[in-house]
């Protein structure tokens, strides 16, 4: 009998499930893919029912159910917080109590109960994995490596903020940690909150933020926020944080130490929040790459695994890559909660269980491109698009790339629908909108028109593996979209000193010969896109490389502004028809716009 493994995320955010079989990941997903709930951080029982429908399982059994963290320890945790702040928490303890005793301290008959619903009669043994244990093993298990130094960093699991471990074959071990509330994913929310931006959400907008601004207020926070050490350790000075007893992040000192009070959501930036965002952002390159070279002296090792939320800053994660402190580093590309399933269900599998992974060569990873959600066939869509009468033309896998790479080239946007959905945060073309980054006001329309969002933000690149180098001062694979590299000198622009410039104003600066991907600093987050790993994204990119000689597209997420990206065909089609893009594959069928017929919100969600 194969061994059957599910692993779950739940109550925080970015709730998930995964299945193995016999080690192998046959499915993960987040919850928010299903419900359409960005962040969606309820018990994942729609999730669960696809990892059990993707495995076939049809007799009602698993050999283990494996939960992300211990709820136990994280409840002493949070009393205990409360207990050092008193009275000043009381507050907040009156809101967080009545739903951990409901129903988070009940977790085994929840997680039952949900199952029976899943049709899973039989669910095994119950097992319970620390929060960065989960982190770790979704970090090691899966890389290309036989042995790594691992480094996970978050807000906070139970009591561990950061941990150093080490893996080596089928066995992993978590030697050193930071506990909360000495938090770097704290502490970057914190300024998340500041600059007017949500947390848990919005971090990756400080960090595009960042390169408008100038470290002015680096060495204030070194100073006066953190008592930072050579191994990357570091306390934070609490006088200046509100998190332990209020329902908000910083306080009136915080205010006073960063020139006024919080920005106010869908204000306009000041030269302010743009210095704070560069001066964090510094200092958070600075405590990753010293907990990094820790790291490296505790394990001895030259290889280097990422997991945790932290692990999504692909600026911090690109200058690590780029510094030669490793040979080698490679990042799970769920890295934040929803990664937590993954490595709940891989450190059962490898621990509880014995069982031995794989030969590794530092190349070929277990994520299969992270391609590990719900897919559609031809014939599903085509039934779906006739069921609406919405006229299509079927490609043939022949013309397929071509014709998308000559739409692409024209100055199109295309809505690309194909294969498995990404697992994790990034679209990796399956669930992708792409366009030419030569064009020169495509950075703006694709911000304005299609995701509607704010118009500093870049966009990243899909280019081929091959040709990475060519266009960027960066040596490494990012097959994950997790690494920010600078572009090659000789394709930048020169740029007159622009700092006084509306920050809109110098988003659209033409800086490079690749305008729509480059950054106001020449940087660009970038995914290398293999044929092996995913050949109809590829065949698409190398024929545009054959029209245009360039081997690279924009690749941005399939969804708008607050909304989970797209899963299904009916939801990637509601987008279409809801944005100004101008075609949209589902899979082998081409859908062009027609200019009378734009959805509006209210027939999008009637």
């Amino acid at each position: 009998m194969s061994k059957r493994i599910l692993g779950i995320s739940a109550w925080f955010h970015d709730a998930a499930a995964c299945l193995l079989v016999d080690g192998k990941i046959i499915a993960a997903a987040e919850e928010e893919r299903f419900s359409r709930k960005k962040h969606d951080p309820s018990l994942p029982l729609n999730a669960i029912r696809y990892c059990l429908a993707e495995a076939g399982i049809e007799d009602s059994q698993l050999d283990a159910v494996v939960f992300y963290d211990k709820p136990i320890l994280k409840f002493h945790r949070i009393l205990e917080s409360f207990l050092c702040v008193a009275p000043s928490g009381l507050k907040s303890f009156v809101k967080v109590m009545p739903n951990w005793l409901r129903e988070k301290l009940w977790l085994p008959p929840a997680l039952l109960q949900a199952l029976d619903e899943c049709g899973i009669k039989d669910a095994g043994q119950l097992y319970f994995c620390e929060h960065h244990e989960s982190h770790a093993a979704s970090a090691f298990y899966p890389s290309p490596f036989e042995e790594a130094a691992i480094l996970t960093i978050d807000g906070v699991g139970e009591w561990a903020s950061a941990t150093i471990g080490y893996g080596n074959g089928n066995k992993m071990e978590l030697i050193k940690e930071l506990e909360f509330p000495h938090s770097l994913g704290m502490l970057y929310s914190a300024f998340t909150y500041f600059t007017g931006f949500k947390v848990n959400s919005g971090e990756y907008k400080l960090m595009g933020l960042a390169p408008y601004g100038e470290p002015v207020y680096r060495d204030t926070i070194l100073n006066e926020l953190l008592d930072l050490k050579d191994d990357g350790s570091f306390r934070l000075n609490m006088d200046y944080f509100s998190f332990l007893d209020e329902q908000v992040m910083v306080n009136e000192a915080f205010n006073r130490l960063f020139d006024g009070p919080p920005r106010q959501p869908e204000t306009p930036f000041t030269r302010r929040e743009m210095d704070i965002a560069r001066s964090i952002q510094e200092v958070t390159e600075e405590i990753v790459l010293r907990m990094a070279t820790h790291a490296k002296d505790v394990t001895g090792s030259q290889n280097l695994c990422l997991a945790g939320g932290v692990a999504l800053n692909c600026v911090a994660n690109g200058k690590l890559a780029t510094s030669g402190l490793f040979e080698h580093i490679w990042v799970q590309p769920a890295a934040a909660d929803a990664g937590g399933a993954l490595g709940a269900a891989l450190s059962v599998h490898h621990n509880e269980f014995a069982q031995n992974r794989t030969a590794r060569d530092n190349i070929q990873d277990d994520m299969q491109g992270s391609l590990l959600g719900p897919v559609f066939s031809d014939t599903q869509i085509q039934d779906y698009l006739d069921s609406q009468e919405i006229d299509y033309e079927k490609l043939d896998d022949e013309n397929r790339a071509i014709t998308i790479a000559q739409l692409t080239e024209a100055g199109n946007v295309i809505g690309l629908f194909d294969g498995r959905m990404e697992f994790g945060p990034r679209a990796l073309g399956n669930r992708s909108i792409i366009a030419d980054p030569r064009n020169t006001t495509m950075q703006a329309t694709l911000n304005q028109k299609i995701k509607f969002r704010e118009s500093f933000r870049p966009f990243a690149a899909s280019v081929l593996k091959e040709r990475v180098s060519d266009y960027f001062d960066f040596q490494h694979d990012t097959p994950y979209m997790l690494m920010v590299a600078k572009l090659r000198n000789e394709l930048r622009h020169s740029v007159a000193n622009d700092r006084e410039q509306d920050i809109y104003q110098r988003a659209n600066t033409v800086r490079s010969e690749l305008p729509a991907i480059t950054h106001t600093d020449y940087s660009c987050r970038l995914q290398s896109v293999d044929n092996k790993t995913n050949p109809r994204y590829y065949q698409i990119i190398k024929a545009f490389e054959a029209i245009t000689g360039c081997g690279m597209v924009i690749n941005t997420s399939f969804n708008v502004r607050g909304e989970p990206i797209v899963c299904t065909p009916s939801e990637a089609w509601r987008c279409f028809m809801r944005t100004n893009m101008d075609y949209l594959v589902l899979g082998s069928f081409l859908l062009k716009k027609n200019d009378s017929a734009r959805l509006n919100d209210t027939d999008i969600w009637d």
